[in-house]
């Protein structure tokens, strides 16, 4: 369970550290309070201090989140056991059996509660045996050492608990946070888009409307894809394509409008049926390497559907010069994002996979790899 600066685990670490340094003041006073009873009331007076420098040092650490790991929780369980080690030396087995508390009382349950905002119950518990069994090996088994293991072991549990807590809370916040930004993020380039491209789209599609040819295609062509705009910006789905039934479209019939002279399209004899908004991603995916071929490879490209039951391959294959090594991450960091963006990132979004497979002078083949099942964009 990480910790995070300025998260809601920063108040427990804090009161760790107060708890810490309050049962400390309290040993202190048992220490001034039982001496007389001490078979070496000098080494409980060094071990004090001992303990008062490593509570200083561990709280410091602590403060900082990306020291919170293994090597420090580990210390601060060792420091403890130390002092629960010599405890009967200092304190004496007369002493202990007739009820003379231990050097590491209540102090012992600082790095339990580490551990358990570290990591969560299961890390607290852990922390919790650990000590408790040493400290009924330092006092031997009776109801007072029982009791005290077993509110070690409640301490540990339940501020587990309480830390898991808090870190889902601060994490379900972050991703409101996050989706809040994203939302207004979107709203400005809805706007943007509008004041724009959508304006010009809906001219070209009224300009071209009455025309035939490539011009009323592209008219066509201008309105489609203004409609679709104006649905993503809006946060729904684009308009169903034709033949859509129940949520299902034909791939066939989306891709065949890519059939020409210079794009020769193979399907299966019988429909592709894809989730509308699946089909629909991956038909824009296809369209997007068509473009690339156009103008990057010229020639001719090939198209080829392929139902393999779970999976749905459609491959696009040129006979262009091939792309050159290391080519896709220049264009990706001049800002060129068109295989990126428009066809890995359409694919990855549908759970699918891109293999692109490309030799100089041999042209390139591009195999968008999709499942029937899985993915966000298969929900409607």
């Amino acid at each position: 369970m990480p910790s995070s600066p300025g998260g809601f685990e920063d108040p427990l670490w804090r009161s760790i550290a107060v708890f810490r340094f309050a049962s400390l003041a309290y040993v202190g006073v048992l220490v001034a309070r039982d001496a007389d009873r001490y078979a070496h009331p000098f080494a409980a007076v060094v071990a004090l201090l001992v303990m008062l420098a490593w509570s200083v040092v561990i709280t410091a650490c602590y403060a900082r989140p990306a020291h919170r790991g293994w090597p420090l929780l580990l210390a601060d369980l060792a420091v403890a056991l130390a002092v629960l080690a010599v405890t009967p030396w200092v304190v004496g087995r007369a002493a202990l059996a007739a009820g003379t508390p231990t050097l590491a009382v209540v102090w012992e349950g600082a790095p339990v509660l580490a551990w358990a905002v570290s990591g969560g119950r299961r890390r607290g518990a852990l922390a919790a045996v650990v000590l408790g069994v040493a400290d009924l090996a330092a006092r031997g088994f009776g109801t007072p050492s029982v009791t005290g293991l077993i509110l070690l072991l409640l301490a540990g549990v339940i501020v587990g608990h309480v830390a898991r807590l808090a870190v889902t809370a601060q994490e379900r916040l972050q991703r409101a946070v996050e989706l809040e930004a994203a939302t207004r993020e979107r709203e400005r380039l809805a706007r943007g888009i509008h004041d724009s491209v959508l304006q010009v789209l809906a001219l070209v599609q009224r300009r071209g409307a009455h025309l035939d040819g490539e011009a009323g295609e592209l008219a066509r062509l201008a309105g489609e894809q203004e409609a679709a705009l104006r649905a993503l910006i809006a946060g729904g789905d684009p308009v169903p394509a034709a033949g859509a039934q129940d949520g299902a479209v034909d791939l066939r019939a989306l891709l065949g409008r890519h059939a020409s002279a210079a794009v020769s399209l193979s399907v299966p004899a019988t429909p592709v049926p894809l989730p509308a908004r699946v089909a629909r991603e991956l038909a824009a995916a296809v369209a997007a390497a068509l473009d690339n071929v156009e103008r990057h490879a010229g020639g001719r490209a090939w198209v080829l559907i392929e139902d393999e039951g779970e999976t749905v391959t459609v491959s696009v294959r040129d006979a262009g010069p091939g792309i050159p090594d290391g080519h896709l991450a220049e264009a990706a960091r001049q800002g060129r994002l068109g295989v990126a963006q428009s066809i890995r990132g359409r694919i990855a979004d549908l759970g699918g996979e891109v293999r692109i497979t490309t030799n100089p002078g041999e042209g390139t083949e591009l195999e968008l790899v999709v499942p029937r099942k899985g993915g966000w964009a298969w929900s409607g």
